[in-house]
């Protein structure tokens, strides 16, 4: 009598991709245009709720979400927070245009960018043992918050030019640094030098 032998069923490795350039890039774009007009550069459009809405916003959070399964808290944290931080950032310039909410007071906005400069001072120091470009990121972001926060109690039009310059800066450094990730993702080795994380 033969026996069927039943092949082992196999083992399939499933190599999951690394959610952090998107998360980056989300940060970076928006964070450039918006820049832009604080810098006084170009006028504050649509484009720039959009893209804050829907890229920093919700593709963020989507992002920090997929943080989770690699059990990168920080990432996770980072990435959903800030998309958070995006949706009520457009929600607050955006309803008081066609009157469906007051707008908002300058010592509210202060206030608001303040509390998200502390959670940004929280996260850099989390970074002191990352590649130093993430310390550049963050600690660069944490300026713009409070640069933002004080231009808003002083009602300083100069600090909102400084803050969006800084802020080109900020966002050029999360660019560079979600290419970085994303193409040593793609070509197995490091391109763009991040810089060696502290010992």
């Amino acid at each position: 009598m033969n026996e069927t032998i039943t092949p082992p069923i196999p083992i399939i490795s499933i190599r999951r991709a690394n959610p952090s350039p998107m998360g980056l890039m989300t940060y970076g774009l928006p964070t450039f245009l918006l820049s832009l007009w604080n810098a006084g550069l170009l006028p504050l459009g649509s484009a720039v709720l959009a893209i804050g809405f829907v890229f920093a916003g919700i593709t963020q959070i989507i992002a920090g979400l997929l943080e989770w399964p690699t059990g990168n808290t920080f990432g996770m944290t980072a990435f959903v927070s800030y998309g958070a931080f995006w949706i009520t950032l457009v929600m607050l310039i955006g309803f008081p245009h066609p009157d469906i909410v007051p707008a908002t007071s300058p010592a509210m906005m202060g206030t608001y960018f303040a509390i998200w400069g502390s959670f940004t001072a929280i996260m850099f120091i989390c970074t002191l043992n990352m590649p130093k470009a993430y310390q550049v990121l963050f600690s660069s972001l944490l300026i713009l918050f409070f640069l933002l926060a004080f231009a808003q109690f002083t009602g300083s039009k100069v600090l909102t030019h400084i803050a969006g310059w800084e802020g080109l800066f900020s966002a050029s450094s999360g660019i560079y640094l979600g290419a970085a990730e994303l193409l040593e993702a793609h070509f197995g080795r490091a391109i763009f030098p991040v810089g060696k994380p502290n010992s």
